[in-house]
């Protein structure tokens, strides 16, 4: 993986899923993996028509123009289809450098099929890769809202650290409470803990 401006982003691929740039020619995919089955969107904002999905990447790809997200499309390989979206985000610079000295994955949603499948294990590993070894971040973060039980426990078997509960630290995605304050659970890895992190992943896609 090459070194990038930090408001491109670049093609990760691996055996199991590529991540590209995300783009609105893939709004009509999204759409159809949004629409497998919703049960587990609960916290996640995942459009269901094609022009809120529009909308939905049309904003994501204004954040990226502004530098603020750095966003992805999910394609599976075993068939080519898009199964999702991923992004980093709150990306920072402190240490003077041109890339990221920290950044947050999050945004993630992956289709019904693709759930609880190697492909989220691969999809965190090529952007804590990237991150960790092209960036060379010294810290990467992981939020969801406290409430998402599934979510906290993938985030935990990824490798990240559970650092606490951040008291109405962000919006609420959930049905009947967007525009309150949610809380968030927070996770990170540091720099010195990425080895056994990777070592851990690649291991479960054996």
């Amino acid at each position: 993986m090459a070194s990038m401006n930090s408001n491109d982003a670049p093609v990760l691929r691996g055996q199991h899923v590529q991540l590209e740039p995300l783009s609105l020619d893939q709004v009509h995919q999204l759409v159809l993996a949004a629409n497998e089955d919703r049960s587990t969107y609960a916290w996640t904002p995942v459009p269901e028509s094609v022009p809120n999905m529009r909308n939905y990447v049309a904003g994501l790809l204004n954040d990226a123009e502004a530098g603020r997200v750095i966003p992805f499309a999910q394609r599976r390989l075993s068939d080519q289809r898009i199964v999702g979206c991923t992004r980093y985000l709150e990306i920072r610079h402190w240490r003077g450098g041109p890339d990221p000295d920290e950044v947050e994955v999050g945004g993630t949603w992956l289709a019904a099929s693709a759930q609880r499948t190697a492909i989220n294990t691969e999809a965190k590993l090529l952007l804590f890769t990237h991150a960790f070894e092209v960036w060379d971040v010294v810290r990467l973060a992981i939020f969801t809202d406290a409430r998402n039980i599934q979510s906290r426990d993938a985030i935990l078997r990824s490798g990240a650290k559970f650092e606490g509960i951040l008291r109405s630290h962000r919006g609420s995605f959930a049905p009947g409470e967007i525009g309150t304050p949610r809380d968030t659970a927070a996770h990170s890895i540091i720099a010195s803990e990425w080895p056994a992190v990777k070592a851990a992943l690649q291991a479960r896609l054996l």
